[in-house]
């Protein structure tokens, strides 16, 4: 298992808690990224909105891409997985950004491709806001040309949104044995997500669920990426690599089961007053979501409380165990507040579950 962890760019992850002790700033993120890499934390999730979906569209937020350039430039071992929304950057720009960045971390990026949801965020900004399936196949060409770019000295690009010609990018992402570029990450429960995902993506990252349920998702993405592989070696004669599997998931640990769903009760009870509850009814109307959300689900981002990784120490390494065993090897953390709650979890969890804390290379 690998530990990740969302960075809090939000200044926290509660919709009913005004002050969670995270402001969002960059002298927290960065006090924060360079502790997580010393205690064991193997990757941070850097999400891309440009007004805050957490704390009320008021409050500030941290930008994803620059912050993310000046953490390549002071951590050492940590991933940094940087969320990004196609309809918000040309993509043969967006490739040449995100390789530089890539050298300034030493390969350490990678990417989390949101298809958007936020159709106010995307009005504000003055970015396209397609439907439902129309962003997928947005997403599609936008990676075609950024892989493309990544890959092959000089190319040229003509499809229904995005055209280039003659593009030449270079210096390129760092390459390695096992990665021939930045891992790509992506989420989704429709139908066109999925089928995206399965066949041009290298991992499925998951809302909150029990181990059980999200078992039955890796094994359908499993079941789709080997369709897609057959595929693609039959028309240019190469496999796909197997996928990874990743799942957000809110961690509360105390001494006894009965403090952590003490937390549960304080952190749940947010109200349509509450400034992050502006969004939700944006969120539920613009995707395509496997089950309903519950406004409980709603209180901490991506149904992390569905994960279950609540009670005593113990209780949460059986979890994670269970997670496992179904196929897991990401969990994506949040924590109130981020930085004291993980320092618990790396000094009580991890030793159960026997995750040692990687050397710091330079």
């Amino acid at each position: 298992m690998r530990y990740g962890y969302w960075l809090p760019v939000f200044g926290g992850w509660l919709r009913n808690v005004e002050e969670e002790g995270m402001e969002a700033s960059w002298d927290y993120v960065k006090r924060l990224a360079q502790r997580s890499e010393q205690i064991g934390y193997d990757l941070t999730l850097i999400a891309e909105l440009l007004v805050n979906d957490i704390k009320g569209i008021e409050a500030p937020s941290l930008d994803a891409w620059s912050t993310a350039a000046a953490l390549a430039a002071v951590t050492e071992r940590l991933e940094l997985m940087v969320a990004v929304r196609p309809s918000f950057h040309p993509p043969a720009i967006f490739a040449k950004t995100a390789a530089n960045i890539d050298r300034i971390a030493n390969g350490r990026l990678s990417l989390n491709v949101v298809s958007a949801w936020w159709k106010d965020e995307a009005r504000r900004y003055g970015a396209a806001f397609d439907a439902h399936d129309d962003r997928y196949a947005r997403t599609a060409e936008w990676l075609d040309v950024v892989d493309a770019a990544w890959r092959d000295p000089l190319i040229s690009y003509s499809g229904s949104r995005y055209q280039v010609d003659e593009l030449v990018l270079e210096p390129k992402p760092v390459t390695r044995a096992g990665r021939p570029r930045p891992t790509i990450y992506a989420g989704g429960e429709s139908e066109a997500a999925k089928t995206l995902i399965a066949s041009r993506c290298d991992a499925y990252v998951m809302h909150g669920d029990p181990p059980d349920r999200i078992g039955a998702k890796i094994s359908d993405l499993r079941a789709r990426r080997e369709k897609a592989s057959e595929e693609s070696f039959r028309t240019t004669g190469v496999e796909l690599e197997l996928m990874q599997f990743g799942v957000a998931a809110y961690v509360i640990v105390r001494d006894t089961e009965a403090e952590a769903l003490r937390e549960v009760a304080r952190i749940t009870n947010v109200s349509p007053g509450s400034p992050g509850y502006r969004n939700y009814q944006d969120w539920v109307g613009n995707t395509q979501l496997e089950q309903r959300v519950s406004l409980e689900d709603y209180s901490v981002s991506n149904r992390g409380l569905r994960a279950g990784l609540i009670g005593t120490a113990e209780q949460v390494a059986g979890q994670i165990s269970a997670f496992s065993e179904a196929g897991v090897d990401l969990l994506l953390l949040q924590c109130s507040p981020q930085l004291e709650e993980m320092e618990r979890f790396a000094e009580e969890v991890m030793p159960l579950v026997g995750h040692e804390i990687p050397l710091l290379t330079r």
